[in-house]
């Protein structure tokens, strides 16, 4: 089985969160319904933050990027998921497969960049303010995100590449869509070079900017506290919650995942983690800032009253039947 070549393997087989039959119609429901929360709540955050005069600065840029990235995150998993466990039919190619390791892996790490780029947007804010125009700008948000999207494309390339030189002994993964880990467990041979470049490079790319974000906040904490003002403190803590929250929802989970020799893996347990990342965060994101910031609030009720008022024009332009029959025009 160790000697066989990795083309044999044309397609895979996921397994998906359960194999148990009546589970099946409980899964798509729950599923499918968070996933078109994720996408209704994500795409009207973009919207809000894009259109709306008073969000065009480089936080909310930075916030409407985050929000087509969940966006783009759930979507290249869970309809796949959904029409599998709809269909019965769980065959992926291998070709697909691969395609779909690159795309999520990038998209994934790209939410890592992007949350540590609004965090620097914190630090200036809170602790620079003065310069906060002159350093923070709409165009230097814009080369980071380019900048970060190079940077993951280029290591998911790497590891996508190193996967399909693999030998395996067997085509049934353990998951819903094509990751790393259920990959490298369904490997003949020990993936040594693999885990290696997880524990080396994966580091630097993927948790690399979790430490930024520590080290952010940790310059913001030490500025709040020479300034000995709880107004301030609370001004703070409402500024930066929402983004430690989402840190806190997608770190939790990216180092459950991945951080870990592949012996300690347990594919179950696993793919339910899987589901929060790639579903649930995503789901509420929105929701939290949203909820938690005031001027997504107010833009949001703009926005609302915006239709409103654009559907009340639509409706007196066609006519609207009055109790006598006639119609105003």
């Amino acid at each position: 089985m160790a000697t066989r070549n990795r083309t044999e393997v044309t397609e895979f087989v996921l397994l998906g969160l359960s194999s148990w039959p009546e589970m099946q119609p409980v899964i798509f429901g729950i599923v499918l319904t968070m996933y078109l929360v994720a996408i209704m709540g994500n795409s009207l955050l973009v919207t809000v933050a894009l259109s709306d005069p008073k969000l065009q600065t480089p936080m909310y840029f930075l916030l409407s990027q985050l929000s087509f990235i969940d966006v783009f995150l759930t979507t290249i998993t869970v309809p796949q998921m959904l029409v599998h466990t709809l269909s019965g039919k769980k065959t992926i190619s291998f070709k697909c497969c691969m395609v779909q390791l690159f795309f999520f892996m990038a998209v994934g790490s790209m939410e890592g960049h992007l949350l540590a780029a609004m965090a620097y947007d914190r630090y200036v804010a809170i602790c620079d303010p003065l310069r906060y125009s002159a350093i923070i700008s709409r165009r230097l948000c814009l080369r980071i995100t380019l900048t970060s999207w190079v940077v993951v494309s280029l290591n998911s390339l790497l590891y996508s590449v190193l996967v399909t030189h693999l030998t395996f002994c067997g085509n049934q993964v353990t998951h819903f869509f094509c990751d790393i880990t259920p990959l490298l467990k369904l490997s003949c041979t020990q993936p040594v070079v693999n885990e290696m470049l997880i524990f080396t490079e994966g580091v630097a790319v993927v948790v690399s900017p979790f430490f930024f974000i520590l080290g952010s906040y940790a310059r913001i904490g030490v500025a709040i506290a020479h300034m000995h003002s709880v107004a301030v403190l609370r001004k703070t803590l409402s500024t930066c919650s929402s983004h430690i929250l989402v840190v806190l929802l997608l770190y939790g989970s990216v180092i459950r995942m991945y951080l870990r020799p592949s012996s300690s893996y347990d594919l179950d347990q696993d793919s339910q983690v899987a589901i929060f990342y790639t579903v649930v965060t995503p789901m509420l994101n929105p929701l939290i800032y949203s909820l938690r910031n005031q001027e997504v609030k107010g833009a949001l009720q703009r926005l609302f009253r915006k239709f409103c008022i654009s559907r009340n024009f639509q409706l007196g332009s066609q006519g609207i039947t009055k109790p006598n029959g006639y119609k105003s025009v």
